[in-house]
């Protein structure tokens, strides 16, 4: 991307940041993913509600709307659509895990070019598999989407077969969790679960529309614990962020999931 500009830090732009900023140090900082379409950032508002949120629960001060607002204008203009990740860090410290007081947040809004994907892998559906590696417990992290990621780079690092286009990631005592990149939903006799992310996995902004639109059709939707088996049991299984919206799984292993009429209801919550 270098000589692009397609990279804000502070409102700058600059392609460096600091090597003491506690986001290079520690992981120490929240970020979020989100599409530009034709200048629009979607979802925008839900983006920067869930960025406030996540800061606020490690203790950040996030930047305001405004700020954010100004980079996307300047990063849209020279580039329409895109994926932009908006990154907050708590910014330059000493050496040591005790944060700075005050602290002096980084803000980073990068925009690059939207993946490739074919246009039949809706229609036709997504094959994925089960990563060996599983997610650790931590309930004062569990939902938000930290700079701490290595769960998730360890996961995706397990294949290289392009017909796989997602693993589902357990927790250690073997509740499905989320995908690598995605969340999980499935519709099981007649009710819309999806698993209950109490103590790992990120909450995403795609899963919150799912959730608020089934809900407000009076359907039954539940966040709960979802073993395996009922995974491989339900009718239909989804994954959902903010950059593929919804995806159908068609396989998992030898077990195959045909189309069924509860996928482009999905489709309309998420795009609703």
């Amino acid at each position: 991307m270098s000589g692009t500009g397609l990279i804000l830090i502070d409102g700058e732009a600059r392609e460096t940041l600091a090597v003491l900023d506690r986001g290079l140090m520690y992981g120490d900082g929240v970020f979020r993913t989100l599409r530009l379409e034709a200048g629009q950032a979607v979802w925008w508002h839900e983006h920067l509600t869930k960025l406030a949120h996540d800061c606020a629960r490690l203790g950040l001060a996030c930047p305001a709307p405004e700020l954010w607002a100004a980079d996307l204008q300047r990063l849209s203009a020279q580039r329409p659509d895109g994926v932009l990740k908006l990154v907050v860090t708590r910014g330059i410290g000493s050496r040591g895990y005790q944060p700075p007081q005050p602290a002096r947040p980084t803000r980073i809004a990068l925009l690059a070019p939207l993946p490739e994907w074919p246009a039949s892998l809706w229609q036709e559906g997504v094959a994925v598999r089960v990563c060996d590696l599983r997610l650790g417990r931590q309930p004062r992290l569990a939902g938000v989407k930290h700079l701490n990621r290595l769960e998730n780079v360890l996961a995706r690092a397990e294949w290289d077969d392009p017909d796989i286009r997602e693993g589902l990631l357990l927790a250690e005592d073997g509740r499905v969790i989320s995908g690598v990149s995605s969340n999980v939903f499935i519709w099981h006799k007649g009710e819309l679960l999806t698993p209950r992310l109490h103590d790992c996995g990120v909450a995403g902004v795609a899963r919150n529309r799912v959730l608020r639109a089934a809900a407000a059709r009076g359907m039954t939707v539940r966040e709960r614990d979802l073993t395996l088996d009922e995974l491989l049991a339900a009718e239909a299984v989804w994954l959902t962020n903010s950059l593929i919206r919804v995806w159908r799984v068609a396989r998992l292993g030898e077990r195959i999931w045909p189309q069924t009429g509860m996928d482009s209801v999905m489709r309309e919550f998420v795009d609703g």
